[in-house]
């Protein structure tokens, strides 16, 4: 305990001290204070020592010979007031030197821990600079990547006509089909809707005759029941297919057409000298006739995807010659112009187009005219539109020309995710293997970066090229070649 942390209470008034008379008592509260003596200690001017021991009882003897004063002063009709006002004068002038002490004392406690907080990092750090941290070298994959404009070359062929008025799809949009099937109807000018109503006016003319030949006979027919009663089955049949029951609906159909050609057979035959009958039915086939000259029907020739949406660079695109243009060409159908005379010609239209499920290619322009592709080396691309497609692509070979770099790439997989795009965005990534070493192991000497290469108790500077670095390691290379490699241990600088 100090001696200005002395508390009067702390010592009972029974405890003896050498007294000192009531003028000593009020010169020294006037004068000094304990820490006056402290530092006339210090400073030698206090000719006799003042130990802790006399400081207590001075204050003790102080405090009683006040005490003494305020219960005299009571004796003698002295406001007690007075003396309470006075005691708390002198409280008043001690706390706030007690407040300014620990205040003072709670100032050098943070010093205190800071400087030690200091000391420790410092030491920490000259530690650690010092070289007790290394680290060893390893084989990482280094990624580099090269963005540019894409340009999509699917294996394709489209189909096209002219004078064409109207299509009747019958395939579906984006599914397979095989050699043969048919996929679509083309009207072309000229056929009208008149002609399909005139075909079914002569249709209703033969039905309602029909009705009426049967009606006038005498005896029934068994085979045009039996035919009669078939069509009706295969009737209901086909309309429970189209409601949701199981089944396969194109043959339902075939089976049902086979049942009306049967009974629309049999009642030609039995009536074949009807000669009203005979003209109605030539006046069918003849319309028919008639519309079929208008009517085009188109089969796939090959096993592919159809597909009824075309943009026009079907015909310029082919794989035949994509590969012949130029990158400003290229540059150019990027930006939407289509080459000169590689539509379709004039007075035709495009009906459809079919695309071989497997393979296509990509003409990727790529700003960085520094960088030379591998031929026959497969990067990862990545297409950039509404969903990425990363697939692998092969270099077949390339281009630089007007400060672009021109890749041609071939993409062996399924043609679908590309299936309805033509140019985009894309990444094209470089992976290969590379010497990796922590962030901290790089170190500039002069202006120069490179790695220290510890060896034993040899310690070599060797100058590196940082091919790629993020957060935590750095892709390096040494400047010259076989100094470096994996396994050998570098140094940590923090």
């Amino acid at each position: 305990m100090q001696p200005n942390d002395y508390q009067p209470q702390d010592i009972p008034f029974t405890q003896s001290f050498t007294p000192y008379t009531t003028e000593q008592l009020q010169q020294w509260q006037q004068q000094y204070s304990p820490d006056t003596f402290e530092q006339m200690q210090q400073h030698g001017t206090v000719q006799q020592p003042v130990t802790p021991e006399m400081l207590h009882q001075w204050q003790l003897q102080v405090y009683q010979w006040q005490m003494q004063q305020m219960q005299l002063q009571q004796m003698q009709g002295v406001p007690a007031s007075t003396s309470n006002k006075k005691l708390k004068r002198i409280n008043r002038t001690k706390q706030p030197r007690r407040q300014r002490r620990g205040l003072v004392r709670i100032i050098q406690l943070v010093v205190i821990l800071g400087a030690i907080t200091f000391i420790g990092w410092f030491i920490l750090d000259n530690m650690r600079g010092s070289g007790s941290a290394t680290a060893v070298i390893e084989i990482g994959a280094l990624g580099i990547t090269y963005r540019g404009d894409a340009l999509i070359v699917r294996n394709e062929v489209a189909y096209d006509d002219e004078g064409v008025q109207s299509i009747e799809y019958v395939a579906l949009e984006g599914s397979t089909v095989n050699r043969g099937n048919v996929v679509c109807y083309v009207y072309s000018t000229g056929y009208s809707n008149k002609e399909m109503i005139t075909l079914q006016d002569y249709r209703d003319q033969i039905k309602n005759y029909q009705q009426t030949l049967l009606k006038s006979e005498i005896a029934p027919d068994p085979t045009m029941t039996r035919l009669q009663s078939a069509v009706v089955d295969q009737g209901l049949g086909t309309r429970n297919l189209v409601q949701g029951a199981r089944g396969n609906l194109i043959n339902q159909e075939k089976i049902l057409d086979m049942a009306i050609t049967q009974r629309q057979n049999h009642f030609r035959s039995k009536y074949s000298k009807d000669m009203r009958l005979n003209r109605l039915f030539d006046d069918e086939s003849t319309q028919k006739q008639r519309i079929d000259s208008w009517i085009k029907q188109r089969a796939a020739n090959r096993d592919s995807i159809i597909s009824f949406y075309t943009d026009g660079y079907e015909h310029a695109l082919t794989p035949e010659q994509y590969d012949k243009y130029a990158p400003n060409e290229v540059r150019a159908m990027i930006n939407g112009q289509r080459p000169e005379g590689t539509s379709s010609s004039r007075g035709r239209t495009d009906i459809y187009r079919l695309v071989d499920k497997k393979n296509y290619d990509v003409l990727m322009l790529i700003r960085d005219t520094a960088w030379n592709p591998v031929e026959d080396v497969t990067y990862k691309l990545m297409l950039e539109q509404f969903s990425n497609t990363v697939v692998d692509a092969r270099v077949k070979s390339f281009t630089r020309s007007g400060g672009e770099l021109l890749v041609r790439l071939r993409v062996e997989g399924d043609v679908t995710p590309v299936l309805y795009m033509r140019t985009c965005q894309a990444e094209l990534r470089e992976h290969t293997d590379s010497l990796m070493v922590p962030v901290a192991a790089i170190y500039e000497h002069n202006g120069v970066k490179g790695v220290v290469l510890v060896d034993g108790e040899q310690q070599i500077f060797v100058p590196v090229n940082i091919m790629q670095q993020d957060r935590k390691n750095a892709y390096i290379s040494a400047i010259l070649t076989g100094v470096l490699k994996s396994g050998q241990v570098v140094k940590l600088f923090y």
